[in-house]
């Protein structure tokens, strides 16, 4: 077959074919150009979940008659002062976005320069250009794009239902309302209700604005301010604190000099940083904005502008992880006390029956016998019953008899013990409330903690058992833990091998006292055995630092005497992160007085 030239219909329908992957990509294009043009507010509107319209009106520059005829030219663009792309600072910049709508759609522009006496108009139908005429318009630009795809039919079979697209147009909206606080958004359909976004003032406190009308109050509650910089390049944002937490990675928004990308660095340094707050199949909510020079970020990779690619991807990656690790340890007690709300919902206070309602006392499954009286002074044979159904025990401990010398504690943030309960919880007192403290998961994060500082000073001190302790487990298990023998023995646990199948235990680490050294090594191997081996060292050892944290931390189920309780709680108060443990699950909640007065009516 020779080679011959494609009409020009043909190479702008293979050109809008990459542009133009359903109608939230229309949206895309179109919003980018309005806040391009410097528009304060935008709206749109869509129909059919844009198949059938979709319509954006910004109070921008607008474009003047000439502006107009050239701008639906392919590889037309205002965007670009000069031919360098390393010096692109605006969202827009291939001059493929309208040409490539109008190639497989109806579009008209509608749209005035300050310095036009009036609006002019343009439309475009399947390629085919229509003369500019005037036209009415006060200011900035209206686009309208009616029957989309229907120059190219086969197109419309990959769409999905019109609530689908129409909920991915709204992701889109989102993520770039987002981005820019300062402008006002407006989103409009029948497939939904209209949902405004006020202006936001500028600065951080303008940016949580805009981010908590778009996530959610919940996230409001949750975010923790970002900020790192170094040689240029600037972090900054919003996370979540790990009390909040997705099944997915769609809750995290990242931007890029303004463009909202999907990044698998960024993604993998959000990953890498809340490594020690999160179980595996949670993921954080954040809202990150990586601002750097445009020559040292590539936006020119995907015909999307979805992606990018950084010069020094290195020095990007290491301050997401440091300005994430950075917020999240600055409020790192802060976790668990979120977790109050749900606490508190989960308490149902009793009721009486009132006249009329079914009575337990008249169930037909009780003897049928007289009801005791009530009036005046209850029968004690009835008193001693009802006793009997609250007489569950003794608390674990008690320390009632120590609480005038402990009342100098409760002005402490975790407040003085009052009792376990359960050889599982401690319960604190506060000037304001009550704490309850998982006494395993809190004590996981003080030795964790200690293990990581010990680590980076001057290594893991270690004990020497006086008979080595063998542990048989299968051949598989033992060569995974031999091949990782170096590490293990950075943390004080020294192994060696002692036949096959079986593994010699010659150091322990001194933080962990007494351990079950069988225990700890078959965890470790299982671990190993999900381990990637593109996996970083670092998480490799902070894997390792987990599990022993884990196996050395007072258990639940042991009993605790008070001033074992009280110095517990002084550990937290001092611990980095202390508000869940290294899977990510709290160590406390804390209930306000003034919310327990709720449970009981008292307010």
């Amino acid at each position: 077959m020779p080679v011959r030239q494609l009409p020009e219909q043909v190479v702008n329908r293979i050109a809008a074919g990459e542009v133009v992957e359903r109608p939230a990509s229309v949206v895309k294009e179109l919003v980018e150009n309005a806040i391009d043009a410097g528009a304060s507010r935008i709206d749109v509107f869509t129909d059919g979940g844009g198949r059938r319209r979709i319509g954006i009106t910004d109070d921008g520059s607008g474009m003047t008659a000439t502006d107009l005829a050239l701008a639906v030219e392919r590889h037309a663009t205002s965007k670009l002062d000069h031919e360098d792309l390393l010096q692109i600072r605006t969202l827009g910049f291939r001059g493929e976005a309208l040409p490539s709508i109008g190639a497989v759609a109806k579009l008209s522009i509608t749209t005035r320069h300050a310095s036009e006496p009036h609006a002019w108009a343009l439309s475009v139908e399947g390629g085919d250009k229509s003369g500019i005429m005037p036209a009415a318009l006060a200011h900035g630009t209206r686009v309208e794009v009616n029957d989309l795809f229907y120059a190219t039919p086969a197109r419309l079979k990959f769409l999905k239902t019109d609530r689908t697209e129409a909920e991915a147009i709204r992701e889109v909206v989102r993520r770039l309302a987002m981005a820019r606080p300062d402008i006002a958004f407006t989103l409009a359909g029948e497939e939904r209700a209209p949902v405004t976004w006020a202006a936001a003032l500028p600065g951080a406190a303008g940016r949580l604005t805009r981010l908590g009308d778009v996530l959610g109050a919940e996230f409001r509650s949750h975010a923790v301010e970002v900020h790192a910089e170094r040689d240029g390049v600037v972090v900054a944002g919003y996370a979540a604190a790990p009390a909040l937490t997705r099944a997915n990675a769609l809750g995290q928004y990242l931007f890029v000099n303004g463009r909202p990308v999907r990044d698998k660095l960024i993604l993998g340094a959000v990953r890498a940083a809340y490594a020690d707050y999160l179980p595996r199949d949670r993921h954080p909510v954040v809202a990150l904005f990586v601002t750097l020079d445009p020559r040292e970020v590539d936006a020119n990779v995907h015909p999307a502008k979805t992606e990018v690619r950084f010069r020094n991807a290195g020095l990007v990656r290491a301050l997401i992880v440091h300005g994430l690790k950075e917020a999240l340890a600055r409020e790192g007690r802060r976790t668990a006390a979120n977790s109050a709300g749900h606490a508190i919902s989960s308490f149902r206070p009793g009721f009486a029956p009132r006249p009329g309602d079914w009575d337990w006392r008249r169930s037909p499954a009780l003897p049928v016998t007289p009801l005791p009286s009530f009036e005046g002074a209850a029968a004690p044979a009835f008193a001693e019953r009802t006793q009997a159904a609250f007489d569950v025990g003794t608390p674990a401990a008690d320390i009632r008899a120590e609480m005038q010398a402990a009342a100098d504690l409760l002005d402490r943030p975790l407040g003085a013990a009052r009792t376990q309960i359960h050889e599982t919880y401690i319960v604190s007192q506060t000037r304001d409330g009550l704490i309850i403290v998982d006494q395993h998961a809190a004590h996981e994060r003080i030795v964790y903690e200690r293990l990581k500082a010990s680590l980076a000073k001057n290594g893991v001190q270690r004990q020497i058992l006086l008979i080595p302790e063998i542990v048989e487990m299968d051949e598989a298990a033992v060569e995974r833990l031999l091949a990782r023998a170096d590490e293990l023995a950075g943390f004080g646990l020294a192994i060696e091998s002692f036949g096959p199948g079986a593994v010699a235990v010659r150091e322990t680490p001194s933080l962990l006292g007494k351990t079950d050294a069988g225990g700890l090594l078959r965890d470790l191997a299982e671990h190993m055995a999900e381990w990637d081996e593109a996996l970083p060292l670092e998480r490799r050892l902070m894997h390792v630092a987990a599990t022993m944290a884990c196996h050395g931390s007072v258990r639940a189920g042991r009993r605790l005497r008070p001033e074992e309780m009280n110095a517990l709680l002084r550990e937290m108060e001092e611990t980095p992160n202390s508000g869940q443990c290294n899977h990510g699950r709290p160590t406390y909640v804390e209930l306000k007085l003034a919310d327990v007065e709720k449970l009981f009516g008292r307010r």
